[in-house]
């Protein structure tokens, strides 16, 4: 009787090796494997936003504690980085973590992007209000330590599980801010373990993955700055390379994240005319214009040089999004810089800036961001009655909570054709 308990027990043992073995084999053959196609198969007639997603609590169980909220390991009165405060009216009490802050002699709360119901919520919030989707940001640095990297694979999964749920588009978008030629690497490594183990790009037939040009959009950001970056154009060469050619993993369009003034290769960029030679061999190239220009005026010349950046991009065969951004202020994150830097002015700044490149030709277009509050640049909800004391929070100039999110849906209906171009904000500001 044992003997045959022993020999069942074995058999047992022996199909379940087999099992993973094959499961493993089969991942690993079928990885570069992308599927045929998406719900979205361009980004031309989209407006995606940024999604930071790196906004983390004690308590979400990401063992991060607080995560782009703190200031030198605290996160109280005098010691954040954020300028605006998070909307938390909407979320379930397992959705909000308490801070040492205070509101109106109340304890005030804040998300974590590590929350599956936060992140799901956000998703939710851009189906209501038109948007189309984000770009998953994914920061190289943190792809070789072992907790940020679970971190960030359980944000990736979130918004995934979120985009798939409320039909909104997704792609990925590695950031290399503060990385040497280990970047190089460390991208492809990730990417291969995202296409055989998350099935990124093959999710099956309704997935809401990113395309264009027929092909899984990847984006990279960050090449061409003039800001002493340790990498080189051959290494970002190297990985556009991987992504476009690689027999398994590649096949992917490209989409490259660059200095406002790159054409001229002046001012924020590079003076070598290399970079040029880069941005030939990418799909779409995306313009960073944070902090371009700061007032209505800035916004109205800047317009020449989109259209110049357009006409290149035809010449060349290459695809062009100009970032907009609502405003700007990281005061408690950088004490120097003055709170309310770039003023959002009631939406007419963003409103301008859509109008412009849509005037201009644009096609397409990237929000910088949808949850950015160390920078200032949230659509998303932010609250008008942060905490008082003695660090300093903006509000939305007494507009609703969702005006951004409702606003930037108004610019894909007008860059859609949907309703009319008009230079002025069509919602209610007053």
């Amino acid at each position: 009787m044992k003997l045959k308990i022993s020999v069942y027990l074995l058999i047992i043992l022996i199909s379940f090796l087999l099992y993973n073995c094959t499961k493993n084999i089969s991942a690993s053959d079928s990885g570069g494997t992308h599927g045929e196609t998406s719900q979205f198969t361009s980004y031309k007639g989209m407006i995606m936003c940024g999604y930071q997603g790196w906004f983390n609590c004690h308590g979400d169980g990401a063992d991060l504690g607080w995560k782009h909220y703190e200031k030198g390991g605290r996160f109280k009165p005098g010691y954040c980085t954020i300028d605006y405060w998070p909307d938390v009216s909407e979320l379930d009490n397992d959705e909000k973590y308490r801070t040492e802050f205070v509101r109106d002699n109340t304890w005030a709360y804040v998300y974590s992007s590590a929350n599956e119901k936060s992140v799901k919520r956000h998703f939710k919030w851009m189906e209501e209000y038109g948007i189309d989707g984000v770009f998953v940001q994914r920061f190289v640095t943190t792809l070789k330590n072992e907790k940020h990297y679970k971190n960030l694979n359980n944000v990736l999964n979130n918004c995934l599980n979120g985009a798939e749920k409320y039909d909104r588009a997704i792609s990925v978008m590695y950031d290399m801010s503060g990385c040497g030629s280990e970047l190089v690497g460390l991208i492809k490594e990730d990417w291969k373990r995202l296409t055989d183990y998350t099935h990124i790009t093959n999710r099956g037939k309704n997935q809401t993955y990113l395309y264009h040009n027929s092909k899984p959009l990847v984006a990279i950001w960050g090449a061409g700055f003039n800001d002493n970056r340790r990498y080189t154009l051959e290494d970002i060469e190297e990985v556009v390379t991987f992504f476009k050619e690689d027999s398994v993993y590649g096949g992917c369009s490209v989409l490259l994240g660059i200095p406002t003034y790159w054409r001229t290769l002046s001012r924020d960029c590079i003076s070598d005319p290399a970079f040029h030679e880069l941005i030939k061999k990418v799909d779409i190239i995306h313009t960073w214009n944070v902090g371009r220009y700061g007032d209505l005026a800035g916004v109205d010349a800047h317009r020449a040089v989109i259209e110049e950046d357009l006409k290149w991009c035809e010449e060349n065969n290459i695809d062009y999004v100009p970032s907009v951004f609502p405003g700007f202020s990281w005061h408690n994150l950088k004490p120097e810089s003055p709170l309310n830097a770039i003023p959002r002015l009631k939406g007419k700044f963003m409103w301008r800036q859509f109008y412009s490149a849509i005037s201009a030709g644009c096609e397409m277009i990237y929000v910088s961001m949808f949850d950015e509050m160390d920078e200032g640049t949230a659509i998303f909800k932010c609250t008008n009655n942060p905490p008082n004391g003695e660090s300093q929070f903006l509000d939305y100039e007494g507009l609703p909570t969702d005006f951004y999110l409702k606003l930037t849906g108004e610019a894909t209906k007008m860059l859609r054709g949907e309703i009319a171009l008009d230079p002025n904000v069509p919602l209610e500001t007053d």
